[in-house]
């Protein structure tokens, strides 16, 4: 009788074990879990635009970016050297000297497009790549862009 309380206490004791590894299994931190863990390895510099590099080309073969920027109220519009980070030229309807009207329609945004590019012209920019920045070609890019064309540069 002894032998077999001995038994019945091993298994126990065993069973309890395997009860409380397989409770643990769930509690403990894995990597399928933790996304961020598995990343880790051979991590590369994080880009935040991912046509860095397509940009930096470009801009070293001789083609600067002409970057516009719209909001409900005005545009903006940027020639930039990709290679060095560089504002080449720039044209807005908030600028200074400029009469105070709604910069939120197509004829202003021809206004940016003239100056901008009389602007660019006059460093000795003539080929820009047009960078819409995600937005439709359409409405005031489209203006901005026939406008600029029209001053003079090409893309």
């Amino acid at each position: 009788p002894r032998s077999q309380t001995q038994t019945m206490a091993a298994l126990t004791k065993l069973l309890l074990l395997v009860w409380c590894g397989a409770a643990n299994a769930f509690n403990l931190p894995s990597v399928v879990a933790r996304p961020d863990l598995a990343r880790r390895g051979a991590s590369t510099i994080t880009m935040r635009h991912k046509d860095y590099a397509l940009r930096v080309t470009r801009a070293n073969a001789g083609r600067m970016r002409l970057c516009v920027i719209r909001s409900n109220n005005h545009i903006y519009a940027q020639v930039v050297d990709d290679s060095k980070g560089h504002i080449l030229a720039s044209a807005s309807t908030t600028e200074k000297g400029e009469k105070l009207e709604y910069g939120g329609n197509c004829a202003s945004a021809v206004g940016v497009g003239k100056r901008v590019a009389e602007r660019a012209l006059e460093k000795g920019i003539e080929q820009v790549w047009f960078d819409r920045n995600g937005r439709k070609y359409h409405g005031r890019i489209a203006a901005l862009a026939d406008a600029a064309r029209e001053a003079g540069l090409s893309f």
